[in-house]
């Protein structure tokens, strides 16, 4: 699990360098609505403050439900501190951004082939055969 922990960090990074990355639950909603075939990648998370926010364990459904529907891998994160120190703040505005909901998007163009995109399908598909959907990553210190 800590590696792909580790994978997960790697694919963010790169991911927000090439400018793959969507960040928020109604952005990310909004691109899957559009181009679902652009998306590669989902990422949801929580804190505790989170587990009793109903309206975005509905989204969170409703987001997983999509991304099986499209074969989507989807991990869960249970740390948006992590993400936070990882995505950092909006690149258009500099203010934090809802992190709750991470799309990773476009891995193809360019002839971009991230071998960590491919480690973390590996990780969802293996987890998929002992039945856990949305696996959860801890991501590293």
């Amino acid at each position: 699990m800590q590696g792909a922990g580790k994978a997960l960090h790697e694919l963010l990074v790169s991911a927000q360098r090439r400018g793959c990355l969507t960040a928020g639950v109604y952005e990310s909603a909004k691109l899957m609505n559009v181009d679902p075939d652009n998306v590669a990648f989902c990422v949801l998370a929580t804190d505790e403050d989170d587990e009793g926010d109903i309206a975005l364990q509905i989204h969170f459904t409703l987001i997983q439900a999509f991304c099986c529907e499209n074969d989507i891998d989807i991990v869960r994160v249970n740390d948006v501190a992590k993400l936070a120190a990882i995505v950092g703040p909006s690149e258009e505005s500099g203010e934090t951004q809802d992190l709750h909901c991470i799309l990773i998007t476009n891995p193809n163009e360019d002839g971009w082939k991230d071998p960590t995109l491919e480690k973390l399908n590996l990780f969802c598909e293996e987890r998929r055969n002992v039945n856990d959907w949305v696996p959860t990553i801890t991501l590293p210190e």
